[in-house]
């Protein structure tokens, strides 16, 4: 049976009454303006801050830019189409969409990788980190992570660019995500071929990544444990505790995501999910890194001084 090939489709979000509506934008809103001051802050008190400027604040900073570049690409619309009955999204946008949601991801993968590298130097060959976390090596695998970020996500880039989408334009999602996308493909016999691309991708870039950063708190809490006094033990943990909160609160929800071989069927689950990761966890990584680093804590306080 011929279908006719879609030029847009149709962003679901969340469907709520119109009275609830305006509540909803408000408490995004909210949530958006907080991820965005809060990264900000972060990194301008890292630039402002002398004894700010080494290799762990860099990193902390170049992070901070990142979350603001991801949570950018799904809250204005999200934000849009909460006040507007318009929730019309080109397949062209859909997918330039999805592609930037992908490169966020899988650079926020290895930068992860890179923080956690840096703490395993520091702590595991405290003698030796100046000459390895050099600002050279520092820049070196930031420019890394970016370029990752952005070759990892380029075949189902391709693969979407050239598809065409057939069936019901309605997407149940607030953002271009890869299993709605999938749900409407076309040419079926080829599903099957860009999941298991997508799927090998998603375990190469999450579950290396994950592996590696687990690897490298292993080593350093085995090196922890060795500290005699429980006071040193405290502290060195404390230089790596935020840097691990983030960890989890991120590959939780992502591995459930994307660490799959069927994504076919999109769920409500899903939705939430996504939300946690693509809203809620940006805006809370800034609070983590603020409220649990005592120095970022301090240069807030000499900067309020200042004023």
């Amino acid at each position: 049976m011929n279908q006719s090939v879609l030029s847009h489709f149709i962003l679901l979000g969340f469907p709520v009454t119109k009275g609830i509506q305006p509540f909803l934008f408000l408490a995004f809103f909210v949530i958006y303006f907080m991820s965005l001051t809060c990264n900000l802050l972060i990194m301008g008190v890292a630039y402002w801050d002398q004894k700010l400027h080494c290799p762990m604040y860099f990193f902390i900073s170049i992070f901070s830019f990142l979350e603001i570049c991801y949570t950018s690409v799904t809250m204005p619309r999200l934000l849009r189409d909460l006040l507007s009955d318009d929730k019309i999204i080109p397949i062209q946008f859909c997918v330039v969409q999805f592609y930037f949601l992908f490169v966020l991801g899988s650079t926020e993968n290895f930068l992860l990788s890179s923080m956690a590298y840096d703490r395993y130097v520091a702590i595991c060959n405290p003698l030796r980190y100046n000459s390895i976390i050099t600002h050279r090596a520092c820049v070196f695998l930031v420019l890394g992570a970016w370029m990752g970020g952005f070759l990892a996500p380029l075949m189902p880039l391709i693969f979407l660019s050239v598809s065409a989408f057939c069936g019901s334009n309605i997407i149940d999602h607030f953002y271009c995500d890869f299993s709605p996308l999938l749900h409407h493909f076309c040419i079926t016999d080829s599903i099957y071929i860009i999941e298991t691309i997508f799927f090998l991708l998603a375990c190469i870039i999450i579950l290396g990544n994950f592996v590696f950063i687990s690897t490298s708190y292993g080593l350093v809490i085995s090196i922890i444990a060795k500290i005699p006094s429980r006071k040193g033990r405290r502290k060195t943990l404390s230089t790596c505790g935020s840097h691990l909160t983030v960890v989890c609160l991120f590959y939780g929800s992502i591995i459930f995501m994307y660490v799959r071989s069927d994504h076919s069927t999109p769920t409500q689950v899903d939705k939430v999910v996504s939300l946690f990761y693509s809203v809620i966890t940006p805006t809370l990584n800034p609070l983590i890194y603020g409220l649990r680093n005592e120095d970022i804590k301090q240069a807030l306080r000499r900067a309020v001084k200042m004023i």
